[in-house]
């Protein structure tokens, strides 16, 4: 064999030698990508949490934002997640009933309230939610903008309070039920409701709205957010539930107005 066509093997071995080894190196962090399925209303704040943590690590977050109702579902009929951040408990209960959650992972992380809102320029305002608040009164011949009352959770704590102070049944049919709480927070920037009841981190968020009145927490069940793991989830995904309990995740999600139930880690 002539040295020449010696000379040509030795250099294609020598590029198949570093092909597979860039097939079989492992991924850079820049190549990892982690996928969160977080409520609608942890949008901006999780965002936020978000930017931090790949500045941090270079890993990327997908985020995608939803009711908690329809990511349990999408989760449960097969959709990629590594993380699932619930607004209520009843969802990732079901969650976990489905065998779609790794169940030692999940975290009651957060606290948050639900308050009653009108467009900004809206002459409604300082309402007092208690005994005898009238709903229907107040909304006329408007509608009232809310998560779909039978799902999203936002619906479920608005339909429970309004049950406890008696003034579900008359204001009812004036109820146009969004299928996230950020739509419904979108009917009322726009004008298309006159009331809405959305959570105060929603609220503080859009500038379109204001806050009228606050449900007292003695109406409602606790509004707990759960965060935990899939069962299909990225290894990486034990570092950035770590980076959730932070107090750098702390310090921003109390930015926005949510209530850290846990001691930070870190």
């Amino acid at each position: 064999m002539s040295r020449l066509s010696i000379s040509r093997l030795a250099g294609l071995f020598s590029a198949f030698v570093i092909l597979l080894g860039a097939i079989h190196s492992p991924a850079s962090a820049e190549d990892k990508t982690l996928t969160v399925f977080a409520a609608a209303s942890m949008k901006n704040a999780l965002d936020d949490i978000d930017a931090a943590y790949t500045a941090k690590t270079g890993v990327k977050i997908s985020a995608s934002y939803a009711a908690s109702s329809a990511l349990a579902k999408q989760i449960e009929q097969g959709a990629p997640a590594d993380v699932f951040v619930s607004a209520d408990t009843d969802w990732m209960d079901y969650a976990i009933k489905q065998k779609n959650i790794n169940e030692p992972t999940r975290v009651n992380l957060l606290g948050n309230s639900i308050v009653l809102i009108a467009p900004k320029d809206s002459k409604i305002d300082n309402v007092n939610i208690g005994p005898g608040f009238d709903l229907a009164k107040l909304a006329g011949d408007g509608r009232i903008a809310t998560g779909d009352v039978k799902a999203v959770p936002v619906g479920k704590y608005a339909k429970a309070a309004l049950e406890k102070l008696g003034a579900w049944q008359a204001a009812e049919p004036k109820f146009a039920m969004a299928e996230s709480v950020r739509a419904a927070l979108t009917l009322v920037a726009r004008g298309e409701a006159v009331l809405g009841i959305v959570y105060s981190t929603d609220a503080k968020v859009e500038p379109g709205v204001k806050i009228v009145g606050t449900f007292p927490a003695d109406t409602h069940p606790a509004i707990i957010y759960p965060v935990a793991a899939t069962t299909t989830a990225k290894p990486e995904t034990a570092d950035y539930l770590a980076f959730l309990r932070s107090s750098v995740a702390k310090t921003i999600l109390e930015k926005y107005g949510f209530k850290f139930l846990i001691s930070p880690t870190t």
